[in-house]
C-alpha cells in the first residue's frame, strides 16, 4: 500500500489539530484554577531592652497597622499566650495574601538587622512590646512537571 502525499498531510493536520486543542483545553483549565497565595503573620513579646536603639515602635492603635488583615489578631494572641519563647501565628490563605506582607515591610517602620535582633515591626502594646513579623509563600494547586 502506498502512501500519498495528500493522504500524509490530511493525517498529519489532524494529529496536530488534536494536539493543540489539548494544550489550549489544558492550559484553560490550568487558569481557571489559580494557584494559592498564603501569608503567615508571627507576632511575640520581647524584653523593653531588646528593642534595638533605632527602631521605630508604633503603637497598638496605628491605623496602618489596623489596616492589616490579621495583624491585631496576631499581636492579641502573641499577649493573651505571653508568647516570649515563640510565635503566635495567623495564616491567611486567600487571593492577595502577599500583598500583607508587602505592607507589613513597606508601609509600617519595619526593623531588618542581622545582629540578632528580631526582625519586624516594633509594636507598643500596653505593658509590653510586641514584634510582628510576616513571610509568604505560594500554595501550587497542580504538581510541577
Amino acid at each position: 500500500m502506498m502512501i500519498r502525499g495528500k493522504d500524509m498531510a490530511l493525517s498529519l493536520l489532524a494529529v496536530g489539530t488534536a494536539a493543540v486543542a489539548g494544550y489550549v483545553l489544558h492550559s484553560e483549565q490550568r487558569t481557571k484554577r489559580p494557584s494559592r497565595s498564603k501569608a503567615n503573620l508571627g507576632a511575640r513579646i520581647v524584653a523593653r531592652d531588646a528593642v534595638p536603639e533605632d527602631a521605630t515602635v508604633v503603637d497598638v492603635s496605628s491605623q496602618r497597622l489596623s489596616d492589616i488583615p490579621g495583624a491585631r489578631r496576631a499581636i492579641d494572641r502573641a499577649v493573651r499566650n505571653d508568647a516570649r519563647d515563640e510565635w503566635e501565628h495567623v495564616t491567611l490563605d486567600r487571593d492577595g495574601a502577599w500583598s500583607v506582607v508587602d505592607t507589613v515591610r513597606g508601609s509600617l517602620p519595619y526593623y531588618a538587622d542581622a545582629d540578632g535582633a528580631y526582625n519586624g515591626v516594633y509594636v507598643h502594646y500596653g505593658d509590653h512590646i510586641v514584634v510582628l513579623d510576616a513571610i509568604g509563600w505560594a500554595h501550587l494547586e497542580e504538581p510541577l512537571q
